[in-house]
């Protein structure tokens, strides 16, 4: 009798599995696939700037189809980076299927449905691709405004106010307020709301604010090193074309001002000895940092380096002189304050 009442028990447990979805591990999966038009072959990479994701992962694409799967225990926000390095920000939950259709060669109107929140983020990226640049901004807050509780607006807070290249500390800050209200105990935004007041002193003509780090090879790496010489800092990942064109122009610029020229570079690889295998191959002969925290390396944080690449030119007295510059005149602009 024991043994029926045990099989029955597992039967019961069956049943309810397939009623409720899953039971067990396979229900903390997330699964993410798609098609694009006009990819044949390549691969995307993963990350997740709010530490949900460990690392980087890839994704192979073939025939423009693909697929990935993912245990996670928690709501994440992962960002799928294309060939060409643009962006598209995905919400990823426990149990849950995402889907990505499109054409590869107009990324910006991708769908994308699985959840409530990537499809209404969806529909509000449609209607921004209408709008023009001067426009997006009040629309964005107006979104914001409207869902302060939503993990969609803490996304859209950090891409258009605060790592954007022009970005709008004020806005953040007033935005952040209005959602910390509805949101009072949101570790995260009370976070953000500390890192907006310091990052007021990171803009142009303001003194580079303090910070302190410790680099590849374990030696402390502070603004003092800057000082009395041009200081550029910057952060690159091994994962991006551009920041690591911008990390050779350093080097050709090191090498004909030796004297004249402090560089910092941050990684934001999520591991460490793969940033320093790059960093020694490329011969990065000056401060790198790597922490494996990616965008959540306190000195990004600090510093309002959430651009990838991004970077800061200081003057010999600690000014910030210029910020976000243009790939195709890195050297030009930072030779200006050389001579």
């Amino acid at each position: 009798m024991g043994m029926r009442r045990l099989a029955l028990s597992y039967w019961l447990l069956a049943v309810g599995c397939l009623l409720l979805g899953s039971c067990g591990p396979e229900g903390d999966k997330f699964h993410l696939s798609g098609r694009l038009r006009n990819i044949n072959q390549g691969e995307f990479l993963l990350y997740s700037p709010d530490g949900g994701l460990v690392g980087i992962d890839t994704i192979k694409v073939r025939d423009g189809r693909f697929a990935y799967e993912k245990e996670i225990r928690k709501d994440v926000t992962l960002m799928l980076v294309f060939p060409n390095f643009s962006e598209q920000v995905i919400f990823a939950a426990p149990g849950e299927e995402v889907t990505i259709k499109g054409d590869a060669t107009h990324l910006k109107e991708v769908s994308i449905k699985g959840t409530d929140e990537n499809e209404e983020l969806t529909k509000l990226r449609m209607r921004i691709n209408k709008l023009t640049p001067p426009e997006i901004p009040a629309a964005i807050a107006q979104f914001i405004e409207e869902n302060p509780t939503s993990i969609i607006s803490t996304y859209l807070l950090n891409k258009y106010f605060v790592s954007a290249k022009t970005p709008n500390y004020a806005e953040g800050q007033r935005l952040t307020a209005l959602m910390l209200k509805a949101n009072p105990d949101n570790g995260h935004l009370r976070k953000l709301e500390k890192q907006l007041e310091g990052l007021k002193n990171g803009r142009l003509q303001t003194s580079l604010p303090a910070f302190s780090a410790t680099d590849i090879n374990g030696q402390k790496v502070n603004s003092s090193l800057l000082k009395g010489k041009t200081g550029v800092i910057t952060t690159w990942a091994s994962w991006n074309y551009q920041s690591l064109d911008i990390q050779r122009k350093l080097r050709k610029l090191q090498k004909k001002y030796p004297d004249k020229l402090a560089l910092i570079s941050i990684c934001l690889d999520g591991d460490k000895r793969e940033c320093r295998k790059r960093a020694e191959r490329d011969s990065m002969l000056w401060s790198v940092v790597c922490d494996g925290q990616m965008f959540q390396t306190p000195v990004v944080q600090q510093l309002g380096l959430f651009e990838m690449p991004a970077i800061v030119i200081v003057d010999k007295q600690g000014k910030i002189v210029a910020r976000e510059i243009e790939q195709n005149k890195v050297e030009s602009d930072i030779e200006k304050f050389l001579r």
